[in-house]
């Protein structure tokens, strides 16, 4: 009986052994498969941003194929920001670190009302500008439209930032304090006002009004920013692409 046991015993002693040698295996094998996911969203997202470099560079892609790349990096670089806890400071950093950055507005299918009205707008045809600086205190945004580079108007204000790993979405939260006339003009704007004057002339949506009247700011739904380009969806529904310039904010 005394055998017996011991032999039992052995046998058990052996097993827990094979099963403890079989774990690292186990834990590599789940390890190479999270490796395998993320390495099939950044190809997935390289896909995406190619054709939105492109875009950037030349305005030269196909509209619809513009659209196609910017719905198809909202949606991975959610997964991405899930996946990744750095990946939404990264962002940050790349969008408005480092002295601030500035960038040039390349296409926008428009607000939602806008597409409604006069349909996509697609390549936007003149010198518009977005400037963030999250070195200045408050955060410095700043929007800019101009005749070649002579400045026709300037929008100053601050911004916040907000992410939700739970959710993946980066979102961007402002408003403007004061807008310049041809570079000379300074005028100071109330509470709504900017709103206001972004819904009439059709830079911004109507959505912000609204929100200002919920004592809400506007927001962007931030997709992406690199070292060349930034994404993002705005309030009022619609996506635009912009390319990084030298940096022109706070002047």
């Amino acid at each position: 009986r005394l055998s017996f046991l011991l032999a039992t015993a052995i046998c058990c002693v052996s097993q827990v052994n094979a099963f403890q040698a079989q774990q690292p295996s186990f834990g590599n094998s789940l390890k190479l498969q999270m490796s395998a996911v993320e390495e099939d969203i950044d190809s997935q997202i390289a896909n995406a941003k190619s054709i939105l470099y492109s875009a950037a560079e030349t305005k030269a892609e196909d509209s619809d194929a513009v659209v196609g790349a910017l719905l198809d990096l909202e949606k991975l670089m959610r997964k991405k920001n899930k996946e990744d806890e750095q990946q939404m400071q990264k962002t940050l950093e790349a969008l408005s670190g480092n002295g601030g950055g500035s960038w040039r507005l390349i296409f926008t299918t428009g607000t939602v009302n806008t597409q409604e009205r006069t349909g996509r707008i697609n390549y936007f045809p003149i010198k518009a500008t977005q400037s963030f600086n999250a070195g200045e205190d408050p955060w410095l945004i700043e929007n800019g439209l101009f005749a070649g580079d002579f400045p026709l108007v300037k929008f100053k204000g601050d911004f916040t930032w907000m992410a939700s790993q739970k959710s993946g979405v980066t979102k961007i939260e402002f408003d403007f304090s004061s807008l310049k006339l041809f570079n000379t003009f300074e005028i100071k704007l109330g509470a709504g006002e900017a709103a206001s004057l972004g819904a009439k002339s059709g830079l911004g949506s109507e959505g912000n009004v609204e929100l200002e009247k919920k004592g809400r700011r506007a927001f962007f739904n931030w997709i992406s920013a690199d070292e060349t380009i930034a994404t993002a969806r705005g309030g009022g529904g619609g996506l635009a692409l912009w390319k990084r310039v030298d940096y022109e904010g706070g002047k």
